[in-house]
């Protein structure tokens, strides 16, 4: 008998799970009760009847009693607190704490006169142990003592706020944001790479005075063709795609036999042509070409030197590593046979014998990986050196293919059943789902948040700065079941304080500047946490408005914050200032309004902003694209933003959408190259002298001098 929807969504609530939601139209919505049930499910909480509830209720309450130690306390150095330790009533404990440092401190007891609890007969006490502040921020370890035995857990002190912005505030930043993959130049194999980005960052850093470079996730796809084109969708978020390694920058490059390096520069030539094209990027032939490569490059002994560094890369990632590249090996083996199924599906017995048979590859891939992490490296050096302040600003996508390594190697913490989404907003007003699998909120706490620090680590080594995509997903995300619509999900909610808390001290430890996306449907208080975290926001001309709608002026923009006129999901300025993102949607057949009636609206919006930059004196009447995007520019270097980002397509004059959201075959998302107002591709090579670039670089540059 199904249980009762009030009792359901009782349920659901005390679980994280939101019954209601506010839409992007201002209207409060319910929540179907079969979402719940397929939620709840996802949960590990599948509730048929009256009688679930009460089970559940039960060992909700059971849970706590049953083991010494919580799984994980996460604290900020500033907050005491204390943790709770359950053991047989009336035996003794004592409680300390192993430092990272390999140091001991012995924690004093607080009172707690909660009383015993009869767990399946045994009575369980608690007792309560101070954890006081200003402890050392690292991950440390609780030991509790009794005559039951030791029991550890972890311990995981964070800032009280993430300070790296704070060398900005006398100088503001200014940047150039890319989509890698488009920006090619002569020696590319069709497709930017990480030797790309390295000049690309040169040439922002000492001819334009940039402070930094985005650039889109770089994530792992698939190790063989075809692969997902949207960098927002990889198989993990911790590894790189061998897609954009530079072959002719390996060091085992210069030990090719004639032969070999003949080959090589045969296959670079099967697609260096493609760098001219302007109407689509090809991967999979990219990829195939560079694999051929990296095969000829494999068969090169290293040095005793380039071997240790290798290991001690490979003992750096550890089993992460190992994992991914196991993965790799069996996903290259597999694709496009009768076995490509048993990807869902890896059983240990076929795990064994695939650690066994495809060793050789398994080191191929690790290698392939430490390669990468090399051409990191040198595209931060490069930043650096070329007087970047910040250097390279890496691109953390909200999550993982559906199938994929992370999917696999992370399935202890994800929840099945269910795909992350967005629910409908203005534009996309039928919602999005990206099909992939959530961290599960209590499975994550289990392994105490160390897959999430691990993959933010590899992250950090070598960028300046973090983009959080959607960084509203470490509070809540919107869960969507298998077999519904994108419309038809839910919130659930994360324990923010233990991710964002995490992700401020990895953050603080390696030096790192990190941006929220936090774009969206969210609660006020979200913001402000972040603002107390030291966690930078996001700002997008279009969208600021102050509470009567009408465009914000700059003085009252954040602080902390990187401001920029556009983003990856809308058209580059000229195109947006034409209107083109409402005309391509009603042609993919994505508005649920009338076309006229959104034009208008779309128009009018954009036609307010442009007035008040008309108001400041920026915009002067008759005013062509480059001087409107110049003045949109202008008007962004007068806010207090300590960051400012500019799109390269902005400077080049493009005019494409790069992503059209909720469309896949619909529309080429992620496979335009980067062109110029004319339609002729543009490579890095032409930015180093293009006049547009410079100009537009140089007002925003001037603009935040004179602040």
């Amino acid at each position: 008998m199904d249980p009762d929807s009030s009792a359901l969504r009782d349920l659901a609530r005390d679980l994280g799970v939101s019954t209601r939601y506010w839409g992007w139209d201002g209207a409060q919505k319910d929540v179907a009760d079969d979402t719940l049930h397929a939620i709840l499910a996802a949960l590990g909480t599948p509730v048929q009847g009256e009688e679930d509830i009460t089970a559940v209720r039960l060992e909700r309450e059971r849970s706590p009693w049953s083991r010494t130690l919580p799984p994980v306390t996460v604290m900020r150095e500033d907050v005491a607190t204390t943790v709770p330790v359950h053991v047989d009533h009336g035996t003794a404990v004592q409680l300390h704490l192993l430092l990272e440092d390999g140091g001991r401190r012995d924690l004093e007891q607080a009172e707690d006169n909660t009383p015993p609890f009869d767990l399946d007969g045994t009575l369980r006490g608690r007792a309560r142990f101070h954890l006081p502040a200003a402890l050392p921020l690292g991950w440390h370890r609780l030991v509790a003592e009794s005559e039951q035995g030791p029991a550890e857990a972890d311990l995981v002190v964070t800032p009280s706020r993430l300070t790296v912005h704070e060398q900005y505030a006398a100088k503001r930043a200014f940047g150039l944001q890319a989509q890698l993959y488009s920006v090619r130049s002569e020696r590319s194999w069709g497709l930017g790479d990480l030797a790309d980005l390295r000049d690309l960052a040169a040439i922002g850093g000492a001819r334009h005075g940039a402070d930094f470079l985005l650039v889109n996730p770089l994530h792992a796809s698939y190790p063989t063709p075809p692969v997902e084109p949207s960098p927002y969708l990889p198989v993990t978020r911790r590894f790189t795609g061998a897609l954009y390694l530079r072959i002719e920058d390996v060091p085992e490059h210069r030990e090719l036999t004639d032969f070999a390096r003949q080959r090589v520069a045969l296959l670079r030539e099967r697609v260096a042509g493609w760098n001219d094209r302007v109407d689509r990027l090809e991967r999979d032939e990219v990829l195939a070409a560079k694999l051929e490569a990296l095969e000829e490059l494999y068969a090169v002994p290293l040095t005793a030197g380039r071997r240790a560094l290798l290991d001690a890369y490979r003992t750096r990632e550890g089993q992460g590593l190992e994992d991914f590249a196991l993965w790799c090996a069996i996903a290259e083996s597999v694709r496009g046979t009768a076995d490509e199924p048993r990807l869902r599906d890896l059983d240990e017995t076929f795990l064994e014998q695939a650690r066994q048979e495809l060793a050789d590859r398994v080191d191929f891939h690790v290698r392939t990986q430490w390669l990468l992490d090399e051409q990191l490296a040198a595209a931060q050096a490069a930043a650096l050196s070329a007087g970047m302040r910040i250097g390279i600003m890496h691109d953390l996508a909200v999550g993982v293919e559906q199938v994929g390594a992370d999917a696999w190697r992370l399935r202890e913490v994800l929840a099945e059943g269910v795909g992350v989404g967005a629910p409908a907003d203005q534009y996309n007003q039928q919602g999005q789902n990206w099909h992939q699998p959530p961290w599960h909120p209590e499975r994550l706490r289990e392994a105490s948040y160390r897959p999430w620090r691990d993959m933010l680590r590899t992250l950090m080594r070598h960028a300046g700065a973090l983009r959080i995509d959607h960084v509203l997903g470490l509070f809540r995300l919107w869960w969507i079941p298998e077999g519904h619509e994108a419309s038809d999900g839910a919130y659930v909610s994360y324990d923010h304080e233990a991710m964002i808390g995490i992700l401020a001290l990895e953050a603080q430890r390696s030096g790192t500047l990190v941006i929220g996306e936090d774009l969206g449907t969210f609660e006020p208080w979200v913001r402000d946490h972040l603002v107390d975290r030291g966690i930078l926001g996001t700002s997008i001309l279009w969208f600021e408005a102050d509470r009567e709608g009408a465009p914000l002026v700059p003085e009252d923009y954040r602080t902390l914050c990187m401001a920029s006129v556009n983003t990856h999901d809308l058209p580059p300025t000229a195109g947006y200032l034409a209107g083109d993102h409402v005309a391509l949607r009603h042609e993919l057949g994505l508005l649920e309004r009338d076309l006229t009636e959104e034009l208008a609206a779309d128009a009018a919006g954009r036609e307010s902003v442009l007035d008040l930059l008309r108001a400041e004196g920026l915009l002067e009447a008759g005013a062509d694209i480059e001087q409107t995007v110049l003045a949109l520019h202008r008007h962004l270097a007068r806010t207090p933003s300590l960051l400012l980002g500019v799109s390269l397509v902005d400077c080049v004059g493009e005019r494409r959408i790069q992503n059209q959201p909720g469309t896949d075959e619909e529309y080429p998302n992620w496979r335009i190259p980067l062109a110029d107002a004319a339609g002729a591709p543009v490579s890095i090579d032409d930015i180093a002298t293009d006049q547009r670039t410079a100009r537009l670089l140089a007002a925003v540059r001037e603009g935040i001098s004179s602040r």
